[in-house]
């Protein structure tokens, strides 16, 4: 083997050893970071019942809401974006999530039931109105907490979910791509093929993205998985329609401006049930679509969603 060969072989071995000491360095830096804004959850007492709450940063508030199967953990990766740019960020884990209450009764989980918590939440904090930000489940209370609460919505983001009562919600399309709500109306049956072969449903139901595995790891507590379809049983149960065809009474439009964001590989909504929920807005309607992203976009495309956010945050 000749010098030239072994000096190659030296240099690839160095950038080995370095490469490998810059991805141990920034796994180091994202655990003092998660330890970091883990230090600044904090418990809410909201009508007696016990609330974990990121609140970190000063300014204005941004309320960060959290769908399926999430906490307000799936917000990491924007948080620090957002503080330094002069917001205050408040991120709950909502009933049934995380570390937040469970219970009994599929009735606890009702959207009512949620808008309660979080009104309560913004009251029991004295913060009188907020820039709202949702995801998944979180996104659809976003949208019914700007249509009944107007004056504690300052503005809105949708991420993935448009405004849920919508005729597009309904379309043959969507119905097809949230068929998985259908499976989980049946209680007992949908937990244990969730949790057969090792969550092996579940992980392809999730695709193996997002937070599954931590998600998992949550659900394997007594009543946790319970607790998360609990809120489709509560919101999402098939209905009969009414005997004389009478369309439902029409819902509140949202006074606020309105940022929709879809992202092109979603498994589970349509393009096409963000784009009308501009019929449902008052205030400015503003339609994003992020490529090269999943359900979970927030993890997948981490930058690229913080200046959407931050954007949002400016106008």
């Amino acid at each position: 083997m000749n010098k030239i060969v072994i000096g190659m072989l030296a240099r690839i071995a160095c950038m080995v050893v370095a490469c490998a000491a810059l991805n141990a360095s920034a796994q180091t830096v994202a655990q003092d970071v998660d330890r970091s804004l883990e230090s600044s959850v904090k418990i809410v007492r909201v009508h007696n019942l016990d609330f974990p709450v990121l609140d970190v940063g000063k300014g204005p508030v941004v309320l960060l809401l959290h769908g399926f199967p999430d906490s307000h953990r799936v917000w990491r990766k924007q948080v620090a974006p957002l503080v330094r740019a002069g917001y205050r960020v408040i991120a709950p884990d909502l009933r049934g999530y995380g570390d937040a209450p469970t219970f009994p009764n599929v009735a606890d989980y009702s959207i009512n039931k949620v808008l309660g918590d979080v009104v309560g939440l913004l009251d029991v904090l004295k913060i009188q109105q907020a820039r709202v930000v949702g995801h998944d489940w979180g996104a659809a209370v976003a949208w019914y907490l700007a249509a009944f609460f107007p004056d504690r919505v300052e503005r809105l983001m949708a991420m993935s979910v448009g405004a849920p009562w919508t005729p597009e919600f309904s379309s043959i399309e969507q119905r097809e791509k949230s068929w998985y709500g259908l499976f989980f109306q049946f209680e007992g049956v949908a937990e244990a093929q969730l949790r057969k072969n090792d969550w092996a449903l579940l992980r392809g139901l999730a695709r193996n993205e997002g937070d599954i595995d931590a998600a998992i790891v949550h659900f394997s507590r007594p009543g946790a998985l319970t607790a998360a379809l609990n809120w489709y049983r509560a919101n999402s149960k098939p209905q009969m329609p009414a005997p004389d065809g009478t369309p439902p009474q029409p819902l509140p439009k949202v006074r606020a401006d309105v940022t929709g964001v879809w992202s092109e590989q979603d498994h589970y909504l349509t393009e096409e049930q963000m784009q009308a929920s501009g019929s449902e807005v008052l205030g400015k309607w503003r339609y994003q679509r992020l490529d090269r992203a999943g359900h979970w976009m927030m993890l997948e495309q981490p930058r690229q969603v913080s200046e959407l956010i931050l954007d949002f945050l400016a106008r």
